[in-house]
């Protein structure tokens, strides 16, 4: 009997590519699907399919919704806006439940080195609101490192 089945391998190697998932917490993962029952792995099938069909980008702000235009732009300040590197950060920011303001989702940071620049993320559509949007404040909530 061969200790090495295919279909492990390749569910450990997609959990593999989840971001912080090395080979020993992929294999954990893996082992927890195939002792699901075949009910509860087709529900989690099913709810990473339907977040990849549904959850798509703010038109306004840039962080995840299921919207054209996110709640938090629809229903906030936009005199203040808090600008952040990726749309889970405005989800950290929110679990604090003290900022009233709207969110800007830069995607990204300039990296010269990468030959990442200001057209490369989106400074434009920041600049755009505050001229714009009434726009008072901006709060930069970003990590000050050199990624």
């Amino acid at each position: 009997m061969s200790l090495h089945l295919e279909s492990i391998g390749k569910l450990v190697n997609a959990f593999t590519k989840l971001p912080g998932v090395g080979t020993k917490t992929a294999q954990r993962f893996a082992y927890e699907i195939i002792n699901m029952t075949e009910e509860e792995a087709v529900a989690f099938a099913k709810s990473i399919i339907e977040s990849k069909r549904k959850i798509k980008y703010c038109k306004v702000c840039g962080s995840y919704t299921e919207d054209e235009v996110c709640d938090i732009c629809k229903n906030r300040n936009k005199e203040i806006v808090c600008v952040v590197k990726e749309p889970k950060d405005v989800f950290a920011v929110e679990k604090m439940r003290d900022f009233q303001g709207v969110y800007h989702v830069l995607h990204g940071t300039l990296k010269p080195s990468d030959n990442i620049g200001p057209k490369d993320i989106a400074i434009d559509s920041l600049i755009e609101r505050i001229k714009s949007d009434g726009v008072k404040e901006v709060i930069m909530a970003t990590n000050p490192d050199y990624d």
